[in-house]
C-alpha cells in the first residue's frame, strides 16, 4: 500500500490525532516491532535522569492533553 498524507497542510492536532492512531494500531502488534537502537539509548537516558531525580512522570491523559494545549 502506497499511502501519502500531506502532513503540511494538517493541523497539530490532526497531526496529533494521526499520531496516536498509528501508536495505537502499532502497540497492538507489539511483539512483531523491534525497537531501533536509537530508542533504546533514548529510553536509557531518560532513565538515567529519572534515578538522578531530573525527570518525572506524567499520566497519558494528563500528558496528551498537556501538548495538545502548548502546540494548539
Amino acid at each position: 500500500m502506497n499511502l501519502t498524507l500531506q502532513i503540511e497542510k494538517m493541523t497539530v492536532e490532526e497531526k496529533l490525532q494521526a499520531m496516536e492512531a498509528l501508536w495505537s494500531d502499532l502497540s497492538r502488534n507489539a511483539p512483531d516491532v523491534t525497537s531501533p537502537a536509537w530508542h533504546r539509548k533514548a529510553l536509557k537516558e531518560t532513565e538515567a535522569r529519572y534515578a538522578a531525580g531530573k525527570e518525572g512522570v506524567s499520566d497519558w491523559e494528563e500528558a496528551k492533553k498537556e501538548l495538545r494545549e502548548r502546540f494548539q
